[in-house]
């Protein structure tokens, strides 16, 4: 609810007094603190807090404390031989995404300039051409190395350059660090949402379509998980997963900082893939304002223990954080209606004014 009253909040009332005036009141009650979210979600954690320090006690109504960590499947898979392309693709984004492999990235990119010098100030060529050949370079480089037998090549590392399994497990709940995720399909059926996905990440970004130089800089991915794959290199296995990735013509952030999507334009079809570990976990609430568009929150942090079943959930700690780019400052609201003259504010409305 703490996420949720301000997206209806902003739907109903004029704007900039809608948002402003009742998020006031509700995050930050100073006469009674008592009927403050914030206050009563501060005032269980130190109970929580006082109960590890006296034995033989335990909290009443108060989420309690889980191990973090676990990561498991909460689903039976199905075994599938996946198409060749979307294996490398998975493959290669966990080959860039372990640090053991950098120090051969930067040896192949030296190899690719090497090789074709009149490309070597082409960005993008060179991008192209190193996702294309790498995970082959890779392979006979460290099989080399293994015969050479001077080189210490780690065990890790020696089935990574291998490659995956063709037949890859897939599933439909998947249990990361404490927190389940779900396929869309599986959420589908269901009145809980635990496919939305958050990836902040650097990437290549250009000015245009003709730019041939693009720049290296941080950039937030919003996303649903279309398949769940384990990933599996012998001896050990890699969870990774799938996913519809919106498309930046479907990304924008309003007025008061939320940012919305729209979840029916996918985009990065070449980069689907993304390590289980990485991301963070969001929802997505359709926006009353504008059809077709979703508000993006943040998931609160769900951490089940000794998970039977599927249907089986565990205490819920919340650590909510909206995604929002900036929230109006609420100390500065009397000014703000000061100077508008309360211009924006609905007549005949009663009101209570909460200091």
């Amino acid at each position: 609810m703490q996420q949720l009253l301000p997206v209806a909040i902003r739907s109903v009332l004029e704007k900039p007094a809608r948002y402003m005036k009742v998020l006031k009141g509700y995050v930050q009650n100073r006469t009674r603190p008592e009927g403050c979210i914030a206050e009563r979600y501060i005032a269980e954690e130190a109970v929580e807090f006082c109960t590890q320090h006296l034995s033989d006690v335990s909290t009443v109504g108060v989420p309690s404390s889980q191990k973090m960590g676990v990561s498991k499947p909460l689903s039976g898979c199905t075994v599938s031989v996946v198409d060749q392309d979307l294996l490398n693709q998975a493959h290669l984004y966990v080959l860039e995404n372990t640090e053991e492999v950098l120090p051969y990235i930067e040896q192949h990119m030296i190899h690719i300039k090497t090789a074709y010098p009149k490309f070597r100030k082409r960005t993008k060529w060179l991008q192209d051409k190193h996702n294309s050949t790498f995970i082959q370079w890779l392979r006979f480089k460290v099989q080399s190395e293994l015969e050479e037998d001077n080189h210490g090549v780690s065990e890790n590392l020696r089935w990574l350059a291998a490659g995956p399994n063709m037949a890859v497990p897939l599933y439909r709940s998947y249990l990361i660090k404490g927190i389940k995720f779900n396929i869309k399909a599986q959420d589908d059926v269901r009145t809980t949402q635990n496919s939305g996905v958050y990836l902040l990440a650097q990437t290549m970004q250009v000015a245009s379509a003709k730019d041939k130089n693009p720049i290296l800089s941080n950039m937030g991915f919003y996303g649903v998980i279309q398949e769940i794959w384990d990933l599996d290199y012998q001896k050990f296995t890699i969870p990774v997963f799938r996913c519809d990735w919106i498309d930046s013509s479907g990304l924008v952030v309003d007025e008061l900082g939320f940012t919305l999507v729209d979840l029916s334009k996918i985009g990065h079809r070449n980069d689907q893939f993304v390590l289980a570990s990485q991301v963070k976990q969001i929802f997505f609430v359709d926006d009353p304002m504008h059809r077709g568009w979703s508000v993006v929150l943040s998931m609160p942090n769900r951490e089940y223990n000794d998970v039977i079943g599927d249907e089986v959930l565990g205490d819920v700690i919340i650590d909510c954080e909206p995604f929002t780019r900036g929230m109006p400052n609420v100390d500065t609201f009397d000014e703000l209606v000061g100077e508008l003259g309360g211009q924006n504010i609905r007549d005949g409305c009663e009101d209570i004014w909460i200091e």
